[in-house]
């Protein structure tokens, strides 16, 4: 029947697409490392390094969630292909909803491990550190940095991650002026780097009493969190240290004692902080590798040799221009500055629904990166 011969066509396609994912993948690597790791992992002393063993252990468990994944893949790829067969060869029209259903399973799984594909950096696979900023505006931008702290934390839950609070400094009257949250999961880093800049909001503000219009800015910084190893030199007379003690009503998020922890780097400007470890020590320690990995942030993004290069005026880049819009009001509308990419359907967005931007970022970004090697090859 038409209908199903339509269908086989369009999964037929798709093979191609199937077979170049597994060397996007590197399926055939994955394969080996694991033979490689699980050898080790049967080493009569394998355990006495129990930090050293956990994160082979990690390793191999993820390792084998992508294998399985791209298998089930596969096996997805090979049912509905039959599926569709059986249903043609009966002329069953019943099965058409199914098997429809199924392809576009199949196309859309095909599309997101492709995606992931991309997510090659060095640092793409780490936890993803992100930390929210109220911009100029009082009580309206504390309200809006605080709704993008729900946004990002209803995205990590609906992708199976977690998240651990940092920080978090409550608003005058509402919301927040600051907060930290370290989003832990497979690609965290790699998917919410697209997430660093300033977001917009034009709505109608529930504290105006005139009901007039407003428009509010908050910022967001993004960085991965680094292994406890990964060193930079900082010299210790460039930091300067201050302890505090949380308050207002956050502080059911974080503990109450005076071991809140805020570093400031001297040359760069650059503060980070951190409140709900156990202990000062903690707190600093913590704190330390976020310097870090905002510095190594910082240097790769500039192309600079080295930390040293970093100039002071580099702590605002945050702040730079925004990346975003949501409007609430006259009409209703998210849209992506970098990449255009937009939809009406704020209230989504506002529960999570991020995946759309984070694609359409990916997916420019792997264009922009093919067409650069294309023009150097010329």
């Amino acid at each position: 029947m038409l209908q199903f011969e339509e269908l086989r066509l369009r999964l037929a396609g798709m093979e191609d697409g199937l077979n170049d994912l597994a060397n996007a993948l590197g399926l055939a690597q994955m394969e080996r490392e694991v033979e490689e790791l699980e050898q080790r992992a049967m080493a009569p002393n394998f355990w006495d390094n129990m930090e050293a063993a956990q994160k082979v252990t990690h390793r191999v468990n993820l390792l084998h969630i992508k294998i399985d994944n791209y298998a089930k893949l596969k096996a997805l790829f090979a049912d509905t292909m039959a599926l569709i067969e059986l249903a043609d060869e009966m002329e069953d029209l019943s099965m058409l909803e199914e098997c429809e259903a199924g392809v576009t399973e199949v196309e859309e799984t095909i599309e997101k491990e492709r995606l992931a594909s991309l997510l090659t950096g060095p640092y793409d696979q780490k936890n993803a550190i992100l930390t929210f900023h109220a911009g100029a505006g009082g009580t309206e931008a504390q309200d809006w940095a605080s709704m993008l702290y729900r946004m990002y934390t209803r995205w990590a839950e609906s992708h199976g991650m977690t998240y651990d609070i940092l920080d978090y400094q409550d608003g005058d009257e509402a919301g927040i002026k600051s907060a930290s949250i370290v989003i832990k999961g497979d690609n965290a880093y790699g998917y919410m780097k697209s997430e660093a800049g300033i977001h917009r909001l034009v709505r109608v503000s529930p504290f105006d009493a005139s009901g007039r219009r407003h428009t509010s800015f908050s910022a967001v910084e993004v960085i991965p969190e680094l292994d406890e190893d990964v060193n930079v030199e900082i010299r210790p007379e460039d930091i300067k240290m201050e302890v505090f003690r949380s308050s207002g009503a956050g502080g059911q998020h974080v503990n109450k004692t005076s071991s809140a922890v805020r570093l400031i780097h001297i040359p760069t400007g650059i503060v980070v902080s951190c409140q709900t470890e156990r202990s000062q020590f903690q707190n600093r320690d913590y704190c330390m590798r976020m310097l870090t990995a905002k510095l190594i942030e910082i240097k790769e993004r500039e192309h600079l040799a080295r930390i040293e290069d970093i100039k002071g005026n580099q702590a605002q880049i945050a702040w730079g221009s925004q990346i975003r819009s949501y409007v609430f009001m006259p009409y209703t509308m998210v849209k992506d500055h970098r990449t255009s990419f937009e939809t009406g359907n704020v209230n989504a967005v506002m529960d999570g629904a991020l995946d759309g931007f984070i694609n359409a970022y990916l997916k420019a970004k792997a264009n922009n990166s093919l067409g650069a090697a294309v023009s150097a090859a010329d």
